[in-house]
């Protein structure tokens, strides 16, 4: 495998009255299984459809129904496990965790919580090149969602939409390694990258099927290091969870405000009480929400309805095969096979089908040409268009139809970019539009020599000025270019200019 050194970032305090702070975060994110089926029912996981109906019996907790596990829910739970480099459980169990919600019928969840399906792993958080943390996972289990309460379609009535009821959720619960705001929403963009070139979740923020919770905690400069030594908690501050975050701003926000309050609260001499908190954007506040419930408090016992799932460790073996090439190792291939920095591959491998589409256009070509021209020409007007790389108009081969027409001198780089607005608006074969439409540069030094002839002559001050200023020169360049219709060689303009400036 290849693999990209990279150092760790240096911890960042928050200046209190009396001391300064560091930050420890822990993040438990719910990622919606990829799967057209519910995780023990059949009913469909479509988005958008009218409220409840994608709801089966087993789902509406009717009589006598029971559940039925989804073996493709644990094939993409193993899927996820594999690619956070975690140990695959070949025994798991679900339990069951008793409270009581309008949108969840049953009056519990189904959930894994002595027994997950995925053990330890770790993600490698990119901060900037270079610089990366790595943040270890403790578990990942899978759980049924529940539905969704209404409260602003009637003043006086709530309703409940029962269409995500026992939609399959990966809860991927990180240990407390990360210690700022950026880094926590490093993290998630990090893990909602990998969980798309896998396949496993769509990592959709803004629909529900991806959202964080985030543990923050405050500790005294040296209290970490101790933690990390000797495992004990008792070294790091009191915990508070911000519940269901579902942007990355929000959530670099609500930890720095939830930071600012506990260490507030410690400096007055209070006691800050784990809990669960939300985090108000519109007044820039955590509330409390509940206070933190242990295991014991939700009454978790084995589901008698499901028995004990057993897998086999060749079924685990033969998912391992079928895992794409993940972020960290495609970048590093990108950097090492293409000559790109360290930044460039980061951009291009952002999400799995950018990096297809520079692989397409960078195959038999000058990979740094290449990703100059995807990341600056086309994701720029991509970005600006407000379309992606799935929308683009303009294909890997025209984009390489470009490149090719570069290299081999048929065209300057300005022209280039003429072309480039022609195909991506109209679309067609670049080699034929330029043919078609007279966009050849002109190479001829002769054509060339007697422009910058024709130049000097009507200009003999500038002359003078460029013969005791060298720097000058650029005006005859751009004078040259725009007497050709920017068609000249500039290499061959540059030549000639410096030739004949020195005579």
């Amino acid at each position: 495998m290849l693999d990209l050194t990279f150092e760790t970032p240096k911890i960042k305090t928050i200046a209190g009255a009396k001391h300064d702070w560091e930050l420890v975060i822990g993040m438990e994110v719910h990622a919606q299984v990829a799967s057209n089926s519910k995780l023990f029912s059949a009913a469909s996981t479509k988005f958008g459809a009218e409220p409840n109906s994608n709801v089966a019996f087993v789902d509406a907790a009717m009589p006598g129904m029971l559940p039925v596990i989804n073996e493709f829910c644990v094939e993409q739970a193993v899927r996820t496990g594999l690619g956070l480099k975690a140990e695959i459980n070949l025994f798991s169990a679900f339990d069951r965790k008793n409270y009581f919600y309008p949108d969840l019928p049953q009056g519990y969840q189904i959930s894994q919580l002595y027994h997950p399906i995925v053990g330890e792993g770790e993600i490698i958080v990119d901060l900037e090149p270079g610089i990366a943390r790595r943040v270890r996972i403790e578990r990942i289990h899978l759980e049924q969602d529940a539905g969704k309460s209404i409260h602003d379609m009637d003043p006086n009535m709530s309703f409940v939409d029962l269409n995500r009821t026992g939609v399959a959720l990966m809860e991927i619960v990180s240990r407390p390694d990360i210690r700022g705001p950026e880094e926590a929403a490093a993290f998630v963009v990090k893990l909602r990258q990998i969980l798309r070139y896998l396949g496993t979740c769509d990592g959709n923020m803004q629909s529900g099927s991806m959202r964080a919770d985030v543990n923050v905690s405050v500790c005294l400069p040296g209290q970490y290091e101790k933690f990390i030594e000797t495992g004990d908690f008792g070294h790091l501050g009191t915990r508070c969870e911000i519940k269901n975050m579902n942007s990355m701003r929000f959530i670099q926000q609500a930890i720095d405000v939830e930071a600012k309050r506990q260490i507030a609260i410690i400096e007055a001499g209070g006691k800050v009480d784990q809990e669960t908190r939300l985090y108000d954007p519109d007044k820039g506040e955590t509330r409390s929400m509940r206070s933190k419930e242990e295991a014991h408090d939700y009454r978790y016992f084995p589901d008698p309805d499901l028995l004990p799932l057993e897998i086999e460790q060749a079924w685990v073996d033969d998912i391992a095969k079928t895992l794409p090439e993940l972020p960290d190792e495609k970048k590093a291939r990108f950097v090492t096979s293409f000559g790109l920095s360290e930044y460039d591959a980061s951009v291009l491998t952002a999400d799995v089908e950018s990096a297809g589409y520079f692989e397409s256009v960078a195959e038999n070509r000058d990979g740094k040409l290449a990703a100059n021209w995807v990341i600056n020409e086309l994701f720029g007007r991509l970005k600006s268009d407000e379309k992606d790389i799935i929308t683009c108009p303009i294909t890997p081969a025209q984009l390489g139809g470009i490149i090719d027409l570069i290299k081999a001198d048929t065209i300057s780089g300005k022209i280039a970019k003429d072309l480039f607005e022609i195909v991506y608006t109209e679309g067609g074969n670049p080699a034929d539009i330029v043919e078609a439409r007279g966009m050849k540069q002109v190479t001829d030094t002769g054509a060339i020599e007697a422009a910058v002839d024709q130049i000097i002559a009507d200009n003999p001050a500038q002359v003078a000025k460029a013969k005791e200023n060298p720097k000058l020169a650029g005006w005859f360049v751009g004078q040259v270019m725009k007497a050709t219709g920017g068609k000249a060689n500039p290499k061959a303009v540059n030549q000639i200019i410096a030739a004949k400036l020195a005579e």
